[in-house]
Parts: structure tokens; sequence; C-alpha cells
């Protein structure tokens, strides 16, 4: 699956080149925002059509406006429908009415931190497309998850929708970003983007509307210089980072992370570059390390986390690690001291200087 992602996403992407490197700052930054627009169709799998592409291109070289760009695929569409002509796959129009959308919301400069912000640019990207757009879901859902070996998410109930995501934006406008560390605010932002989208407030378009809304939201805190990109080429695996930050299943020693959704935060805002793989983000992945420190080990989710935590900040301290990972320093020094025994990490340096080398 992954493969034939890439290739697609290859593809689309390779049309908008030509205008980043000539460098022309209106074309570049509307190609940047095509790509992004195009890249975040594969969260649900979906490929632009050339036509598409061919009238972005348009867009990019001032020849049209984005709204001209909206007129256009939907006549499009509707000449294809009068002549019967559906060759593409039954969602490809999905993919390029969402597309156009997110790119022209993505070039304004308005935004609004609120309920009715989510709801309205879930609204104007699917309009047309899903007949709940921008309203909120009345029935309960679940949904297979590759990275999961096919489990769902729990997703918050239908009963309390409103109520969840209005507690969430207001304890979001309560805090203080004041005094925090880099580090510090990207685990913020990602705790609250993580809730966000847990609460799956509609029946489809989750995480392509939580995504507008975090690039929006972004700006709004004042980083002008995201990189967008990492949209266009790792959406999916921003949506598996957001699946793996809400799935836990104690009696597999599988906890909730947002390790990986931090790495994605970090890459985006401050332009680092953690390899993001999405085979890491598979629920059986390192389970050599459950091998390697004993079946009979209880503490196998804490060590998979230790190691998560220091394979991205090889200098935390046990003390930090405690923090994060919400246990006793005593209980991280356990697990530091069992690693270290049967040789899966080791120490370089001293005790006060050093740092960890995984094995």
């Amino acid at each position: 699956m992954s493969e034939t992602k890439a290739i697609k996403r290859t593809h689309s992407m390779s049309d908008f080149e030509e205008y980043i490197r000539q460098g022309e700052p209106e074309k570049k930054e509307k190609s940047l925002l095509w790509q992004t627009a195009i890249g975040l169709q594969e969260v649900d799998g979906l490929k632009p059509s050339s036509y598409l592409i061919e009238t972005a291109k348009k867009n990019i070289e001032g020849d049209i406006t984005f709204e001209e760009v909206k007129n256009l695929i939907d006549n499009y569409y509707k000449t294809q429908i009068a002549k019967q002509d559906t060759n593409e796959d039954d969602r490809t129009e999905e993919a390029d009415k969402v597309s156009a959308r997110i790119a022209e919301i993505l070039s304004e400069k308005t935004f609004s931190f609120s309920p009715t912000e989510y709801l309205n640019i879930h609204r104007r990207l699917f309009v047309g497309i899903y007949k709940f757009a921008g309203k909120i879901r009345d029935y309960n859902i679940t949904k297979s998850e590759w990275v999961l070996d096919g489990d769902t998410v729990l997703y918050a109930g239908a009963d309390n929708l409103r109520a969840t995501l209005e507690f969430d934006f207001e304890q979001e406008k309560k805090f203080d970003f004041k005094g925090l560390s880099p580090q510090q605010v990207i685990e913020h932002i990602t705790h609250f983007i993580s809730f966000l989208w847990q609460i799956h407030i509609f029946g489809e378009g989750n995480t392509r509307t939580t995504a507008i809304f975090l690039i929006k939201y972004l700006r709004k805190l004042g980083f002008k210089n995201i990189n967008n990109d990492l949209f266009a080429q790792h959406s999916w695996y921003f949506r598996n980072a957001l699946v793996r930050a809400n799935y836990a299943d104690i009696s597999r020693n599988i906890v909730k992370t947002e390790i990986y959704l931090n790495r994605f935060l970090a890459n985006l805002v401050f332009g680092e570059n953690n390899v993001l793989k999405n085979r890491e983000l598979h629920i059986d992945f390192m389970e050599n390390v459950g091998v390697n420190v004993g079946v009979k080990d209880g503490n196998v989710g804490v060590k998979k986390n230790i190691l998560n935590y220091l394979k991205d900040n090889p200098n935390l301290t046990a003390q930090k690690l405690a923090t994060k990972l919400n246990k006793t320093t005593r209980t991280i020094e356990r697990n530091i001291k069992e690693l270290r025994e049967k040789g899966i990490i080791t120490r370089l340096g001293s005790d006060k200087t050093g740092s960890w080398q995984i094995n």
C-alpha cells in the first residue's frame, strides 16, 4: 500500500517542482499550497486527475483565480456526468474538488480560533461532496487501521461531541505559551491536535480538516515559515501518527504515544530532520524489543517508549523521561538499567554530560 501511495504522490508533486525551483515568490507560494492540498488527499488514498494538475498550473501562472479553478472543476465533472464518461476512480472528483478548496483556504490570511471555524473548514471542503459537510455526526464510528493491524481507535461518542469539542477549545484558549522551550511548544500543540482529531466529530474528512486547521493555527501563533511540504510528502504518516497518539491496548503492552506526532511537528515547525517512516508506526514494529527484554517482563511498553524518546533525544535524563512518560524516576532508572544489562542501549560519556546509544 505505502509503495503505491509513494508512486502516486511523486507523480503529482513533480508537476510543481519547476515553479518552486524558479524561485518566483508568488508562484512558489502557490505551488507549495497546491502540493499540500494534493498531498493531503493521500490520507484517504485519493489521487487527483490530470485535469486538476493542469488547472492548478494555470492558477500558479496567474491566469485564473482560485474561484475560477473551482468553477472549472465543477463544470468539468458536470460534463463528465453528462457524457457518462467516468473512467476515473469514483472518488477522483472528491480529490479534485477538495484539493482546490484546500489551496484556496490556505491562501487566505483570515482565521478564527473557534469550534465554528473548525466546523466551517469542513463545510467548505466537503459541501456538495458529503451531505453532512460541516455537521457534527449523530452516530458512533469505528475505522479499521493498517497501523493497528485492523483495529480501531476509540473515537468520542456521538452523545457529547459538541460539548467535548467546545471544552478542548476553551482549554486551549486559556493555555499560556510564555516561557516554554521550543520542544515544549511542540509537545503542547501535539497534545491539542491529537485530542481534537480523536473526537472525530465528522463522519468523514476529519484528518484533512484537522490538518488545515493546524496549519492556520500555527500561523496564528506566529509560525509563518512552517514547512507545508511535510503534508505533501508525509500526510499518510501524519494520519498514522494521530492514530498511534490515540490508541492503547494494555493487554499487549501498547500505550498511547505522541512521539511520532512530535517528530512530524518538529519537522513542520522548526525544520528538523526526524526520519518519518510509516513502518515504524505499526504496532508490531520493535516487537523484537519485547523478545530481548523477556516475555514475562510487564514493562515492555515502558521500555519501548524509553527507546523511542532516546531515539529522538539521546541526551534525555531519567528525570525528564519520567516526566514525559508519567512514571516515577525510580521506574525509569530500573528500566534503563535492564536495557543496559541486555545490551540494548549503551551510555556514551559520563553520567552527567554523556548520551545514550541504541544498539
